[in-house]
């Protein structure tokens, strides 16, 4: 039983488990506010334009059999569903992309700073030293 809670602390206390922890949590209150603002914000602005509240707008299908509760499109919820993954999904690549431009920068800096390649005469020059100093011993 020690043995499997040491592995388990080990796995847990990895970095890219704290991090992906981290994301998570980050991400689940970062939908949250998506959510308030779709639901608080967004569907009031364009059920003002509609002329009907957004999260109530439904279709009731009939009841072909006469049993049961009949069966209700919840177009409203389905739309703002498509809002909150809309707005998610923009401030996803709006963040890689600052990610893929800062990975970009570095890699820039990183070429920069590198030596530079000898030229080919430079380079024939050494061979030829080479060549002479293996003959000389």
């Amino acid at each position: 039983m020690k043995k499997f809670l040491n592995e388990f602390k080990e796995f847990a206390v990895k970095g890219n488990m704290l991090d992906m922890a981290i994301g998570m949590i980050i991400g689940g209150a970062f939908a949250a506010l998506v959510n308030s603002i779709v639901d608080n914000l967004a569907s009031p602005i364009i059920g003002m334009f509609i002329g009907v509240d957004l999260r109530d707008l439904s279709v009731t299908l009939p009841h072909l059999y006469g049993t049961g509760e009949p069966a209700v499109l919840e177009i409203g919820l389905f739309l703002n569903n498509v809002i909150t993954f809309i707005s998610v999904a923009f401030v996803v690549f709006l963040f890689v992309k600052v990610v893929n431009r800062f990975k970009r920068k570095q890699a820039e800096q990183a070429e920069a700073e590198a030596p530079p390649e000898p030229a080919k005469e430079e380079l024939l020059l050494t061979e030829i030293r080479d060549i002479l100093k293996d003959k000389n011993n």
